[in-house]
């Protein structure tokens, strides 16, 4: 029987902390209560707990516990770590920590007698994953998104004295090495996380919910909320549409806080149960993951996608859920107001969502030879070859059927992809999803926020490897950045992201190839601060290969692209994930496939900011601003001196 290994840690008393007239907290030793009762409910008989409260929660103690206690996982279980405290950030200072901390701050956990940095504990937990179980984080402490509670209590410490952390690695392993272990956080990074009295007419009514007595117990509000969506979840519901109910949760109890799901990649740690089991599924539970979930927040029934993401709230606009439609009313900044029509959600319940229609321009399919009908997608409108409408289109598809295969080809004849077979309806539909495909891939690419006060407040900055402390590479006049192989060797480089206006900035770096491929594994997302800089990679050096399909010869090249998107606040990347298109089989390859409406899906919850009663300054709260910008690179093979290529043969 699977089991689920719990080191459960809970601090209220800091006496450290009081003795430099700091406040201890109230609500951290009822949050691990409560959480073990939630996980005990969630695996009946499968949990085996361990507990540290107050002063047994050394450093050393949360060290030794989960080496001791969480390392016992094997395949099928799941190691869970949930700390409820103070947390607290402090500036970097080493080669290494200004490394990899593109804020310049440092953030750590407080234990009773002082810091646990997170890099440290990221690998600790990562550890925890080398007998193959699954391995959870849930940090209920301020900062906790790298990894303050009036009212409202801040759980945060200032750095004290005498606290001086080890300098703790990321990654021991190498860039190349995903993170092992999934992180939910009550606060992204730089954020403040609260404690308050919370009872049953907080938010929702929650009858499964603890029977509290007396005065309303103080408690962590994510702790709360994430304890409370585990109580009312099915066994399939994923850790991401948990998050999104406990993130739901959290916004009608508190302003600027920001609860955190890392890594977030679709198909990954995120879409699988909490505790254990197989990846989740879309809306239909079948199929790539979706990136949308409906919840309710603080002003009614919301998805997570608005005008940043490319959503207009024009006329047809429409999700779907799987208990019915959902009509657009309103489109924010990072959301959309919804109304369901005909149907009503559960209050407080979380649904994944399809985009089902969306008030898009569509891009412009010329249809040329034998071509028949398409059928209808509403990312794609047929044009009649020459007409205004061709002239005038930012995308144009121009299909070409001969001999039943249709050859989709560029405005100067180019092919997009090797000649699709089309003597079918099912062709026909795999035709279209190419189309949708490559619109969504060019969507992701061009992306543009318009005239937006962040342009050119960070720059993208590639260097060869071998003189990465020189200049950065500059574009020739194509407008592309041109790097060479040498002597049949791929080039190597380092890309950095450096920050120079005033204030801290959410900056993901995707990477496009020309097999119109996407991705984020570059620069996940991180927030950059003012004059800092982050690495992609951690620093560490990129090969620039040529793809196995193209040999090493002299004219052969790769293009890759790297659009940079900087915001105010961090955004969802599920969206830029798509899979490259695979001409063997004439799809798109792994899940997640592109969408059926090629909707550019950022996605991301947006209250208002809002301060507590901490001396520490916290990151702005939603999205708002953002900026886009896209560089172009292209490796190439050189002419040999000899007339001969790499391989000996003649060219």
């Amino acid at each position: 029987m699977a089991k689920v290994y719990a080191l459960l840690v809970g601090i209220n008393e800091y006496r450290t902390a009081v003795q430099h007239g700091l406040a201890d907290l109230r609500g951290c030793v009822a949050d691990v209560a409560d959480a073990r009762a939630s996980l005990e409910g969630a695996a009946p008989g499968g949990v085996d707990a361990r507990v540290l409260l107050n002063g047994e929660a050394t450093a050393r103690a949360v060290e030794e516990a989960i080496l001791g206690h969480l390392y016992r996982a094997e395949e099928g279980d799941t190691a869970l770590l949930w700390f409820s405290g103070h947390g607290t950030e402090y500036a970097a200072s080493t080669p290494q920590e200004l490394l990899l901390e593109p804020t310049g701050r440092c953030q750590a956990l407080v234990c009773a007698d002082g810091p646990l940095p997170d890099k440290r504990l990221g690998a600790l937990l990562d550890g925890a994953a080398a007998a193959g179980g699954r391995v959870v984080a849930v940090l209920d402490c301020c900062f906790s998104g790298g990894a303050s509670r009036t009212g409202h209590v801040p759980r945060s410490l200032p750095p004290l004295p005498h606290w001086r952390p080890a300098v703790g690695s990321r990654d021991v392993t190498g860039p190349d090495t995903a993170p092992r272990h999934l992180l939910l956080a009550a606060s992204r990074l730089g954020q403040l996380s609260f404690e308050r009295p919370i009872d049953q007419s907080d938010g929702h009514t929650d009858p499964d919910g603890p029977a509290w007595s007396g005065d309303r117990p103080t408690r962590g509000v994510f702790s709360y909320a994430l304890a409370r969506a585990l109580r009312r979840a099915a066994p399939d519901t994923t850790a991401r549409e948990l998050l999104a109910e406990a993130d739901a949760g959290v916004r009608r109890l508190v302003w600027g806080q920001q609860p955190v799901l890392f890594p977030a990649d679709p198909g990954g740690l995120a879409d699988r149960p909490l505790l254990g089991g197989a990846a989740g599924h879309n809306l239909l539970r079948e199929g790539p993951v979706s990136a949308h979930l409906l919840r309710e927040g603080p002003e009614g029934w919301e998805v997570d996608c608005g005008r940043v993401h490319g959503l207009s709230g024009g006329p047809g606009t429409e999700f779907t859920a799987e208990g019915g439609p959902l009509r657009v009313t309103e489109v924010r900044t990072d959301r959309a107001l919804v109304d369901p029509d005909g149907w009503t959600p559960d209050p407080g319940s979380v649904h994944a969502v399809a985009l089902s229609a969306l008030a898009l321009p569509p891009a412009a399919v010329v249809l040329a030879g034998d071509a028949a009908e398409l059928p209808p997608s509403p990312l794609l409108r047929e044009v009649a070859d020459g007409s205004p409408e061709e002239a005038g289109a930012g995308l144009l598809f121009r299909v070409d059927v001969r001999d039943g295969r249709a050859r989709v080809l560029r405005r100067d004849g180019s092919p997009y992809v090797p000649p699709l077979p089309l003597a079918g309806p099912a062709d026909a539909r795999r035709l279209v999803d190419c189309l949708t495909g490559l619109t969504h891939w060019h969507r992701i690419r061009d992306l543009s926020a318009g005239l937006s006060p962040l342009t050119g407040h960070v720059r993208v900055e590639v260097l060869p490897w071998e003189h990465r402390d020189g200049e950065p590479l500059r574009p020739d006049g194509q407008g592309e950045i041109v790097l060479a192989y040498e002597g049949g060797h791929a080039p190597w480089i380092t890309v950095r992201m450096r920050n120079t206006g005033p204030r801290p900035l959410w900056c993901v770096l995707l990477n496009l190839d020309d097999r119109f491929g996407a991705g984020s594994t570059l620069f996940p997302g991180q927030f950059v601060g003012p004059g800092m800089i982050g690495h992609a990679h951690d620093g560490e050096a990129l090969r620039m290969t040529l793809p196995a399909s193209r040999p090493v010869r002299p004219g052969a090249s790769v293009r890759d692209w790297l659009t940079l998107i900087v915001a105010e606040g961090e955004l969802n990347t599920v969206p830029f994930h798509l899979s490259r298109w695979d001409p063997a089989t004439n799809r798109w390859g792994v899940a997640p496939s592109p969408p059926p409406t090629g909707l550019l899906r950022l996605a991301g919850p947006a209250p208002a900011p809002a301060g507590g009663r901490d001396l520490l300054p916290a990151q702005p709260f939603a999205p708002g601003q953002w900026a886009a910008s896209t560089l172009a690179l292209r490796t190439v093979v050189p002419a040999s001196p000899t007339g001969e290529d790499f391989t000996g043969r003649g060219v």
